[in-house]
Parts: structure tokens; C-alpha cells; sequence
């Protein structure tokens, strides 16, 4: 942590956390094993991102794809999720985190969906870290929303079709509280973004470590920070028109 500085913390860091069951395979266990083990890792990058500054940490948790998994991993997945925000909420809340979700919920089972939204109530004033858990999200059924909701307000005539631009599109977005991620981090060695922030990831910078999820740890967090904090963000400017304005 000690490499790391303290005026290039990004906002927002999103994490693809995968490898679960490459890890239980590899400790001749089932898969739903190394999901469990993974609550360590997501325990301690909640603690790391909190105590260097991170304003806005988002976890790639239960996709719309992962519906197509074996139904006793599904159960086992939701069983566990149930029991870590029970466990989790109040060192969350005595930690100042403040959680959220993006993704349609309403699909979940309805105990899920009652823990979720009554974590999200009782962590609503903390002014921490904003924790937000994707669940039942896909990046291009947020944007197909999207869409249809632009379409549907001008067709109501709530809106004129010029008025679609790209601030608007972003305030309509699942994400539209928070500022796009600077750093996106997938575990595992998988080198994709699996339709995750597709939209918001514009000008993220994509850091890939072969770290399984399960291991990781909030050293593999600094070390993700550190390599951001030592690549150039352009935005389509040059090096030159960057360093002018240092």
C-alpha cells in the first residue's frame, strides 16, 4: 500500500471476481465451495478499497448468463448470499458502507429480494464506501432498457428525440449514481469484459491478474491500483496535450 498514491485513488473500482470453480476443482472440491471461500476475498477488498479512499466498489456477483448453471449451484449460490448479508450487514454499516445493487432483483426469490432491500435501507445514510453488488445484471439488457424507456418517453412526448445524447443515456443507466468505473479487474486470467459496464467501461482501464477469485486479496487490489496509477489516461488527447495541463 505503501507504493500507492493517495491523490490517484480512482472513484470507482469494478471487479469481474472470477475463477470460483477453477478453484474448488483445483482443491478437489465442489464448486459451491470455492463460492464460499470467495467471502474472503470479497470481505477483504471491501476493507482494502475503504481504507485507501475508494469512493465506489462494485462486484460482478450473479449475472443474467449464470442462470444457465446447474440449479443446485444456483440454490446453493442464493442459500449463501441470504446467510452473507446477515453476517455481513452490521460490520458493513460499523465500516460507514453504504450498499447497493444494479440489475433486476425482482427475478430473485422473494428472501433475497426482502434482505437486499432492507440492507440497502438500514446502510442508506452511511457516507463510506459505496458497495454495489451486480446481481441478475447484464450490461446489454441495461442498455436494451434503456432504449425502450428513451422510446417510450418520446413517444409519450416526455421527450423530443434531439434530447437523446449521451449524458442522458448515462443518468438512465442502472449506474446513473455513481461515476463510471476508471479501473475494471477480472481475476482468473480471463482477458473479457463478459457484459459487465459495457457502456460505462468507455475509458476504464482493463486490469487482467491469473489470481484466481478465491485468493485474492487486498494486496492484489493494491497492486491492480498501482499498475493504474503508472499507465497514462489519454481520452483521446495526446501525451503532449496531457502533460501541458499537469
Amino acid at each position: 500500500m505503501h507504493r500507492l498514491d493517495k491523490n490517484k485513488i480512482p472513484q470507482h473500482v469494478a471487479i469481474i471476481m472470477d475463477g470460483n470453480g477453477r478453484w474448488a476443482k483445483s482443491q478437489g472440491l465442489k464448486r459451491i465451495f470455492g463460492h464460499r471461500h470467495a467471502l474472503n476475498s470479497v470481505r477483504s477488498t471491501v476493507e482494502a478499497a475503504s481504507k485507501i479512499g475508494i469512493k465506489y466498489l462494485t462486484l460482478y456477483t450473479f449475472s443474467t448468463e449464470n442462470w444457465n448453471r446447474p440449479k443446485d449451484e444456483i440454490d446453493g449460490l442464493m442459500d449463501m448470499l441470504a446467510t452473507a448479508i446477515d453476517k455481513e450487514l452490521p460490520d458493513l454499516h460499523k465500516n460507514n458502507v453504504s450498499l447497493k445493487t444494479i440489475g433486476d432483483i425482482t427475478k430473485m426469490n422473494n428472501k433475497i429480494q426482502d434482505k437486499l432491500n432492507k440492507a440497502i435501507i438500514f446502510t442508506s445514510e452511511n457516507k463510506g464506501l459505496t458497495l454495489t453488488l451486480a446481481l441478475n445484471y447484464g450490461s446489454r439488457e441495461e442498455i436494451v432498457d434503456c432504449v425502450k424507456r428513451c422510446l417510450r418517453e418520446v413517444t409519450d412526448k416526455n421527450m423530443n428525440l434531439d434530447d437523446i445524447n449521451e449524458t442522458l443515456i448515462s443518468a438512465k443507466m442502472h449506474t446513473s449514481n455513481m461515476p463510471d468505473p476508471e479501473l475494471i479487474i477480472r481475476t482468473s486470467g480471463e482477458k473479457r469484459l463478459s457484459n459487465f459496464l459495457l457502456w460505462q467501461a468507455a475509458y476504464s482501464e482493463l486490469y487482467f491478474t491469473e489470481i484466481l477469485w478465491p485468493d485474492f486479496r487486498k494486496q492484489h487490489l493494491y497492486d491492480a491500483i498501482y499498475d493504474y496509477q503508472n499507465r497514462e489516461r489519454r481520452f483521446g488527447k495526446t501525451s503532449e496535450q496531457i502533460k501541458k495541463y499537469e
